[in-house]
């Protein structure tokens, strides 16, 4: 069973850059879409970025232009650029197979936009 461990956020103030990674436990070659997921507080849990297997992304309008997703297959790692952060960013974000989450959640990593 994959285990997925996000880290990297921390408080950060707002036009301020983060790097957010997802190790995950397993092989994660297989999966063909993984993402990046944010829940804020009293909001529902959305998909920010997807990045297809082979390289290709996809941003949710909110973020586009701002943050980046990758992958590297061989490190089993997916990671997150953000950059010109705004208080709005603030959630707890995740990582999951997309849009189907097919892994167990992880415990998220706390990412606050904050002068």
């Amino acid at each position: 069973q994959v285990q997925l461990v996000e880290s990297g956020g921390g408080l950060v103030q707002p036009g301020g850059s983060l790097r957010l990674s997802c190790a995950a436990s397993g092989n994660i070659f297989s999966i063909i879409l993984m993402g990046w997921y944010r829940q804020a507080p009293g909001k529902r849990r959305e998909l920010v970025a997807s990045v297809t297997r082979g390289g290709s992304t996809n941003y949710a309008d909110s973020v586009k232009g701002r943050f980046t997703i990758s992958r590297d297959n061989a490190k089993n790692t997916v990671y997150l650029q953000m950059n010109s952060l705004k208080p709005e960013d603030t959630a707890v974000y995740y990582c999951n197979s997309a849009p189907n989450t097919v892994i167990d959640w992880g415990k998220g990593t706390l990412v606050t936009v904050s002068s």
